[in-house]
């Protein structure tokens, strides 16, 4: 049996891959702790909450009422039920559930964002959280009802329910009350004091957790789409004329450079590629010529989310803030979701791109005028469709992403008589994003189903070593195309391997790097 990976939580160095890897990790394999420092801190910000309940002056989140009604003091013996109607009446939303991986997500950042000690809340409420990732506890939180400005305030209340004991979780894979899988777990439910409730749930974590995955999901996508794009060259004998270094060092964008990079790599030692160089062929279409462009500037739309997200994973979220080295408490809003909304409409053009211009070399595969193949990538054309419809669903996927790219970020609609009277829709602006990746992973399946037909009908002549790796890794799950079968099969096989990152480690093995 494997050793239980331990990694523990300071609320300040969490990275996009940790969040990743603990949120997709099978139960039982990773366990979280908070460190001693981190967990001090909580502790003197928590006494300093209980001074401010003694001294009864009114503090925003502490003794008063939420929102619009934040100029109600509360008693000093109502503070217990005013933090669990918080979470009760804040659980309002609706949609199917997030994913277990996006949920435990969603917990790792709200967890680091209270270890870092500006919150005020119960250091055992954090630890609950962190035993409900480590015991794999999942709570139903639906997709919908965050507008991403006072926090996401929806979906963080069905955590902070289930933490109670009185919401719903997913346990050992039964739908569960959430205090039968905290007994079963040997803790007890979550009692809310001063502040606490409101701790849970204002906060970035949700858009925040989506943001993180997608990077992850998204890096290994530009890689894929270099990696097929060079197979479909080599498939219909294009010309790498385009992709000499010395023109991307003219117009230096570094995703330009990476992306240029990577074709020549994977291209290296091509037998196709070297039989057809002094053909005379001057240029191919903006598919295949414009690779480097078009993918570097998506890969550039990848980089800033990357940046964007990074800062957001330790940064403090909650309001108001207890600065304890000041001796005050600040109300402010870290909780506003902008930046977040924003790179995440922009990652999901950048996205969108990568189809686009996939399914543009798809159809030059279908198109023996093009290609000089089959048409359709089938023998016996007419008695077979061959991949006809396979690239009308690109084409489907690929309509789909654009109306998908609309931004959620240019929106607002006020809030709590408007008090909140500019949110950021970062929530939809995530849950877009992840749709338009899940249609991205599609559209390369199919452009791999596709090229990986096309390299066959080039035999004798091989590809590169790194693309021959690739070829006969799709081949293990997908067979040549002799006749017309269920397509769907295939391309659902194709894109397991693309989501489990076998592709471009198969393409890695072969080559220095792949950036």
């Amino acid at each position: 049996m494997s050793a239980v990976e331990k990694i523990t939580f300071n609320g300040q160095s969490l990275t996009i891959e940790q969040v990743h890897h603990i949120a997709f990790s099978k139960p039982g394999k990773v366990e979280i702790n908070i460190c001693d420092k981190a967990l001090e801190r909580m502790k003197e910000s928590r006494a300093y909450v209980h001074n401010i309940v003694e001294k009864g002056e009114p503090v925003y989140g502490i003794n008063t009422g939420f929102g619009a009604l934040s100029s109600m003091h509360i008693k000093k013996e109502d503070l217990a039920t005013l933090q669990v109607n918080l979470i009760r009446s804040h659980c309002t939303g609706t949609g199917k559930p997030f994913s277990r991986e996006i949920t435990r997500a969603i917990m790792i950042l709200r967890a680091n964002c209270l270890i870092s000690g500006y919150s005020g809340v119960q250091p055992e409420i954090v630890q609950l959280i962190i035993d409900f990732i480590n015991h794999d506890v999942i709570p139903v939180v639906p997709e919908k009802g965050s507008v991403g400005a006072s926090g996401d305030l929806a979906p963080l209340s069905h955590i902070a329910l289930a933490l109670i004991g009185e919401g719903e979780v997913i346990y050992e894979g039964k739908l569960v009350n959430s205090k039968f899988a905290i007994d079963q777990i040997k803790k007890s439910p979550a009692v809310l004091g001063p502040k606490d409730g409101l701790a849970l749930i204002n906060g970035t974590a949700v858009m925040a957790a989506i943001g993180a995955c997608a990077v992850v999901e998204a890096t290994n996508i530009m890689k894929i789409a270099d990696i097929s794009a060079a197979l479909t060259l080599d498939g219909v004998r294009g010309t790498t004329k385009a992709y000499y270094q010395g023109i991307s060092q003219l117009k230096p964008h570094p995703g330009q450079i990476d992306s240029c990079n990577n074709l020549n790599n994977l291209l290296a030692d091509s037998k196709i590629k070297d039989s057809h160089d002094d053909c005379g062929k001057v240029q191919d279409p903006y598919s295949l010529r414009c690779v480097p462009q078009v993918h570097g500037a998506c890969r550039q739309t990848l980089k800033h989310a990357r940046e964007v997200i990074s800062i957001e994973l330790n940064s403090v979220t909650d309001n108001p803030l207890i600065f304890l080295e000041e001796d005050k408490v600040v109300s402010g809003g870290n909780f506003h979701g902008e930046a977040l909304s924003l790179v995440m409409d922009y990652l999901s053009m950048g996205v969108a791109e990568i189809c686009n211009i996939c399914e543009r070399r798809i159809e030059k595969m279908m198109n023996p005028s093009f290609s000089d193949l089959p048409a359709f990538l089938t023998k016996n054309s007419g008695l077979n469709s061959g991949l006809m419809i396979a690239h009308v669903t690109a084409a489907a996927l690929t309509s789909e992403n654009k109306y998908l790219c609309h931004p959620a970020s240019v929106d607002s609609v006020p809030t709590s008589t408007d008090k909140e009277d500019h949110v950021s829709m970062g929530v939809t602006a995530g849950r877009k994003l992840l749709e338009v990746i899940d249609n991205a992973k599609t559209v390369l399946g199919i452009e791999l189903l596709c090229n990986t037909q096309a390299l066959d009908f080039q035999r004798p002549l091989k590809s590169s070593p790194a693309l021959e790796a690739v070829h006969a890794l799709v081949r293990k799950h997908v067979l040549p195309i002799e006749e017309d079968r269920i397509f769907y099969k295939d391309m659902d096989n194709i894109k397991k391997l693309i989501s489990s990152n076998e592709i471009v480690n198969a393409a890695a093995e072969h080559l220095k790097e792949i950036n």
